[in-house]
């Protein structure tokens, strides 16, 4: 079964997180603002009206501290919202807005783990156990193959990220090598996640030794099975819908997948008539 769920009045689209239950959150791309939905109504709403000059990427969601953590994409910002008032915790200027892509976001045991695009570097906010976020963040240089830069300007290295469940480990998509990577988070050592090759990837998903990689200008999303020790997976099932617009993230919501679609087919800035949510799975 395949749903549509419209976000009412956006003007762009890109980042989804899951909520409580069969909430889930997602953003307008170039407004910041954040949109609350109910994948059980297939509704959504304006939730938060984000402060001007702020956009919206990759976001995460901490429902046990009612935080949710947005990557600002080209402002070089990082935002966390409490999901219970839709009130602004706290920002990060992580990067210069000219050479920096802030772009998604990952929750740790300790933390909140934002990715650069533009550089090789991960961003780090660490939050405590009662859910208080620092002042101050953290900035770690990532080396081996994760590294790689491409030399023309604007292209999109790392992308979506992912936290294994005991935090040992994260788990990066690099849009121009079309691989995933494992990466220390002490360190910034990166090693390549073998026979997998993802063109397009962006946002991901892992959840119980799977990983959905959303492969936005192919129109898909590839299931993958990975190895335990991460250092191979293989691609399990292509997920395709003739609904899919470029989508650009996806949320896991029980068996169900929430995929945002972008519509950046036409080019950047987006300039669709509408902005939606599709719903895949049953």
């Amino acid at each position: 079964m395949t749903e549509v769920i419209v976000l009412p009045g956006a003007s762009s689209a890109e980042g989804i997180a899951a909520g409580r239950g069969a909430t889930f959150y997602a953003g307008d791309l170039r407004q910041g603002d954040i949109f609350q939905g109910d994948l059980q109504r297939g509704t959504a709403e304006l939730f938060i009206n984000a402060p001007q000059g702020r956009m919206a990427m990759g976001m995460a969601a901490d429902v046990a501290h009612n935080l949710l953590f947005v990557a600002g994409g080209f402002t070089g910002q990082g935002y966390i919202y409490d999901i219970r008032s839709g009130i602004t915790v706290a920002s990060y200027q992580f990067g210069d807005p000219d050479t920096s892509l802030v772009n998604d976001v990952a929750l740790t045991d300790d933390g909140a783990c934002y990715t650069e695009s533009w550089q090789a570097r991960l961003y780090f906010v660490p939050v405590s156990q009662a859910g208080v976020p620092e002042a101050t963040f953290r900035t770690l240089a990532v080396s081996g193959p994760a590294a790689t830069i491409s030399p023309i300007s604007g292209r999109v290295n790392l992308n979506g990220i992912q936290a294994t469940p005991n935090g040992e480990t994260l788990v990066v998509a690099h849009s121009v090598n079309a691989q995933l990577y494992a990466v220390d988070p002490a360190t910034g050592a990166s090693a390549t996640i073998a026979g997998v090759n993802v063109p397009d990837v962006d946002g991901i998903v892992l959840e119980a030794g799977r990983l959905w990689a959303v492969q936005n200008r192919s129109n898909q999303v590839s299931q993958i099975r990975l190895v335990p020790d991460l250092t191979s997976g293989v691609v399990e099932e292509v997920i395709t819908s003739e609904l899919f617009q470029v989508p650009t993230t996806a949320a896991r919501v029980g068996r169900r997948l929430a995929v945002v679609n972008s519509h950046m087919n036409a080019g950047f800035p987006p300039n669709a008539d509408q902005y939606e949510v599709i719903v895949v799975g049953r």
